[in-house]
């Protein structure tokens, strides 16, 4: 019990202070984004402490379950920090012992380098690592499920059996008492998939505090130097802001709804700035970045991809808001698509599914 408080204040003062350096970091004119983004690192970390607080109560818990969450929630940041400090040392020792010569010349040829990459190039080089990481969990399911199926004869562990995450937190909210069978209904496969982007996050927060002040340094600092133009630096990057609305859908969603999320997050996003900045004519009229070519087309992804994955009903309402989605961000409405599909979406789904209960069909199952 006494280790199970110590990590708990440990992620109780973390989660405060994330939640403080991300306003005091952020770029106030970004209002909306800031909300969103607060908002949702608020609704995960208050929900992670409920959660463990519940898990408490339940002496079932305390030989392996509870260090098991401990650990994973914690480690991380520990491991961040330690590596801020070692980061920060070494730059400090590159810059005053080392070398004792200035950087800055070296970086704005690199910053230069960079500006003379096309529209096309900067924005691929942007949002296919977004693309890569939707294939590798993807691949990731795909082999576990066959093994799984291999294996036990089903896909226990694999695809939670309840899909209305909604009625689930909410029976969970009315009888606490109920936290284990939730955390066991869930699979494990649900938790891989949250941890991850809960980890990438914990990394793309630091990066992004460090390069904010002059007084600390990570390794990662030197992407926001390259590939961010002066106005870029002064808000969020875009990959903060992706992890973090990634992170809430993962959070508020089952596997599969949130593959399909991710999947019209990375696919679709990159095929409507892509189709838009190749043979985008039709511009939208009352965002003139944007054109009616590059809609349609990640509007077309986003109905295939959630039709592999939650079934002809589901890729007829997410693509719909979709579109709307797409159409509204940046203008009329200041926002980062990063943060309103995957939080959309996954509210959309919560919603809908609380309310209407649709069936859910994933096709690929069906060729394993």
């Amino acid at each position: 019990m006494d280790l199970y408080i110590i990590w708990f204040l440990l992620l109780l003062g973390s989660y405060f202070l994330i939640l403080f350096w991300y306003m005091h970091f952020s770029f106030k004119k970004d209002f909306i984004n800031n909300i969103f983004g607060f908002g949702a690192l608020l609704f995960t970390f208050i929900n992670i402490l409920l959660v463990m607080l519940l898990m408490n109560q339940d002496p079932t818990l305390y030989i392996d379950i509870i260090p098991m969450f401990s650990y994973t929630l914690s480690l991380p940041i520990l491991i961040i920090g330690l590596v801020i400090i070692i980061s920060t040392i070494i730059v400090f020792l590159i810059k005053k012992i080392a070398f004792n010569r200035d950087f800055n010349q070296f970086w704005l040829r690199v910053e230069e380098s960079s500006k003379k990459r096309s529209k096309i190039m900067r924005d691929t080089l942007r949002k296919i690592p977004h693309v890569i990481m939707f294939i590798g969990l993807f691949i990731v399911w795909y082999i576990g499920t066959a093994f799984v199926i291999d294996f036990s004869g089903s896909t226990s562990g694999m695809i939670p059996e309840i899909n209305d995450m909604g009625r689930l937190y909410f029976g969970l909210i009315m009888n606490p008492n109920n936290i284990r069978d939730v955390l066991f209904s869930l699979g494990w496969f649900y938790y891989l998939l949250f941890f991850f982007f809960y980890c990438l996050n914990l990394i793309m927060l630091a990066n992004e505090f460090t390069r904010k002040t002059a007084l600390f340094a990570f390794p990662f600092n030197f992407v926001c130097r390259i590939f961010f133009s002066e106005e870029e630096k002064l808000s969020y990057g875009a990959y903060l802001y992706f992890t973090l609305g990634q992170m809430f859908a993962a959070f508020i969603t089952p596997p599969m709804v949130f593959f399909a999320i991710l999947g019209i997050s990375s696919i679709s996003d990159l095929l409507t700035s892509q189709i838009g900045i190749r043979y985008g004519k039709t511009k939208i009229k009352w965002n003139q970045e944007k054109s009616w070519q590059g809609t349609i087309a990640g509007t077309i992804s986003c109905f295939i991809i959630s039709l592999f994955f939650m079934g002809f009903n589901w890729a007829v309402i997410f693509t719909l808001f979709f579109l709307i989605f797409d159409v509204i961000t940046n203008k009329p409405l200041k926002l980062s698509d990063n943060l309103l599909l995957p939080i959309g979406l996954g509210l959309v789904y919560t919603v809908i599914e609380f309310l209407f209960r649709l069936d859910m069909v994933t096709i690929f199952l069906i060729w394993i």
